[in-house]
């Protein structure tokens, strides 16, 4: 039995780190907390929950342009293709205690709004805060009657809401947290970034990522003989102070009513990876949108849609990618000299190329949270080799693609292998670029590769 959070007294450390599970309400647009589970890496004790259910206005439901309605009355459905031989993503991990697992799901229900029309919303005289729409707005005209554009559509015609799972685990931290209990919760939770609360203001003011943990090592390692005090003995608003006080951005959000192209359209143009889904009423933090989450609930329904010819084209016709001065390290480079690399070159992997020229293996962001893991961070003079063996889970090679292969097949191929890139490479296993999910997105969605190719020709 769940006990009150309110029944009994909370030591100070236990409200600053919370992993929060919500079950997700089909239809009614309520988001009810199904339970608190502490961090068992604090030492915190106890399950709890909260005094009250958040809950998110009623969403408003646009006629769709595709005939997918029927998921939207059988969610089992869409869960089940969304979770079918996959694990879950980054942030939205389904973790349902016992207590919940034989309950039943909420009835479905399609609340019928009205929704204004989109010509109406133009009609106002565009102020600063509205000309990155009507950037959007135009980038949604030029492929909106074409072939090209039918990712477009449908990702417009969906909600945030739409792709966050039945339940899901959300971490969140207070401010006063110490950055080094944060980045161990981060680990023991199996996540790679959690909202921030800040208690004095009462809302969302950032995100705490692996990339911080790069920056605090790359700022302040000296060498093995000398210990770490910022990331010993700081708390994570002290940090913030110190390195965001001269490049602070307000926390980038959306709301689970905001359409997904929208949510796309955020990530890209803000050069973010993670997108918090934050009620607009209530405050409360519901999900964390990813590039890999959105691009899986795409390709899960291409197969219901006409496919666009762009995607039985080559990387190579298409251009999609980064192919010039692709950063890369070896195996034996040490860590910290592999850690600057990322500050400098502001990537999210490092391939790793051997004497011959070929691509062993790669280092990414990720793999770094493997320091804390295993408490190794003081240490960085070891090889990528050495810090390698420590990975906490099964590595099963770089997944690799070829210039010469079509998007469909690198759309299918990243889905399945759950990976943030490919590596491209030549006929003797050479490093020639890389393609990201941003990439592939940006592609789909935006800036349709179809249309992009068709303006070319033109020209």
């Amino acid at each position: 039995m769940l006990a009150h959070p309110l029944s009994q007294p909370q030591p100070q450390e236990m409200r600053r780190a919370r992993v929060f599970t919500r079950r997700k309400g089909w239809g009614s647009g309520t988001w009810p907390w199904a339970a608190v589970t502490e961090c068992p890496c604090l030492g915190l004790r106890g399950p709890g929950g909260l005094s009250s259910s958040p809950s998110t206005p009623t969403q408003v439901v646009k006629q769709h342009t595709f005939p997918l309605e029927s998921y939207k009355q059988e969610p089992e459905r869409l869960e089940n293709r969304i979770y079918a031989s996959s694990s879950p993503p980054d942030t939205g991990q389904r973790f349902c205690p016992s207590s919940f697992q034989s309950s039943a799901r909420p009835p479905s229900a399609s609340p019928t709004h009205h929704t204004p029309p989109r010509t109406a919303a133009l009609a106002a005289a565009p102020g600063p805060a509205e000309a990155g729409m009507l950037e959007k707005f135009e980038l949604e005209e030029e492929a909106e009657d074409s072939e090209s554009g039918v990712y477009m559509r449908f990702m417009r015609s969906h909600k945030c809401y739409d792709i966050v799972p039945t339940s899901s685990k959300l971490v969140v931290f207070d401010t006063t947290l110490q950055v080094k209990k944060a980045f161990f919760a981060l680990v023991a939770n199996g996540v790679r970034a959690a909202p921030l609360w800040e208690s004095k203001k009462q809302s969302f003011v950032g995100m705490l990522t692996i990339t911080d943990f790069i920056n605090i090592l790359h700022r302040y390692y000296k060498s093995p003989m000398v210990q770490i005090y910022e990331l010993e003995e700081h708390k994570i608003e002290t940090w913030r102070e110190l390195y965001l006080q001269e490049t602070f951005k307000p926390l980038v959000n959306i709301s689970p009513d905001a359409s997904l192209f929208d949510a796309v359209h955020s990530l890209i143009k803000n050069k973010i990876h993670r997108l918090p889904v934050i009620d607009p009423v209530s405050g409360n933090a519901l999900y964390i949108l990813t590039h890999k989450r959105i691009l899986k609930f795409l390709q899960l329904f291409m197969s219901d849609m006409p496919k666009p010819a762009f995607m039985k084209q080559n990387l190579d016709a298409l251009g999609i990618g980064t192919y010039d001065n692709i950063a890369f390290i070896h195996p034996d480079t040490p860590i910290i000299r592999a850690l600057n690399v990322f500050v400098e070159r502001r990537v999210s992997a490092l391939p790793v190329v051997d004497e011959s020229g070929k691509v062993v293996d790669i280092y990414s962001k990720f793999d770094v949270i493997n320091l804390a893991a295993e408490k190794t961070y003081n240490n960085l003079d070891i090889t990528v080799t050495q810090a390698l063996q420590h990975r906490s889970q099964y590595f099963e090679g770089v997944v690799k693609c070829s210039k010469l292969e079509i998007l469909e097949t690198i759309v299918d191929r990243i889905v399945r292998a759950e990976v943030h890139r490919l590596v491209v490479v030549n006929e003797a296993d050479s490093i020639v670029g890389i393609i990201s999910l941003s990439d592939i997105l940006q592609a789909l969605i935006l800036t349709p590769a179809g249309a992009k190719q068709k303006e070319t020709e033109t020209e």
